[in-house]
């Protein structure tokens, strides 16, 4: 210590022989701190793996897999579009042959009413002629 220089604890703690006894407690101390530490930080780490994170590898399958299932998205939309073409054109022949039909049943229809009233005119007639006759 005379050249002018400061001791430090642990230059003293080397210099110095300290019995076992004496020195034990204070490393066993250190040890439980260090240990409890590590626990403590292991902790935080595990308490962040259990919160969400985002992990940016992408693996090829995985690629492969999300081109593979936009395809297939993509063409069911196609397949439903052409499913619907065909079913708006098979909609729109029936409702033109709806049309027709409505068309011809009228016509069917008034034709059976001037059959009718032919027929009523022919029996009302036939019904005048005999009786004329006697």
């Amino acid at each position: 210590m005379e050249d002018g220089r400061r001791e430090t604890k642990d230059e003293k703690s080397i210099s110095e022989p300290v019995p076992l006894g004496q020195i034990l407690p204070e490393v066993m101390r250190n040890i439980e701190e260090r240990v409890e530490a590590n626990r403590k930080m292991n902790d935080t780490k595990f308490e962040k793996s259990r919160s969400w994170q985002f992990n940016r590898q992408i693996n090829v399958s995985v690629l492969v897999q999300l081109v593979f299932l936009a395809s297939l998205i993509l063409g069911s939309w196609v397949n439903l579009q052409r499913q619907l073409d065909l079913l708006q054109h098979d909609v729109t022949l029936l409702l033109q042959c709806q049309k027709n039909f409505d068309v011809k049943l009228e016509s069917l229809s008034a034709t059976s009413i001037s059959y009718e009233y032919r027929l009523r005119a022919l029996e009302k007639a036939l019904t005048k002629e005999p009786s004329t006759d006697i």
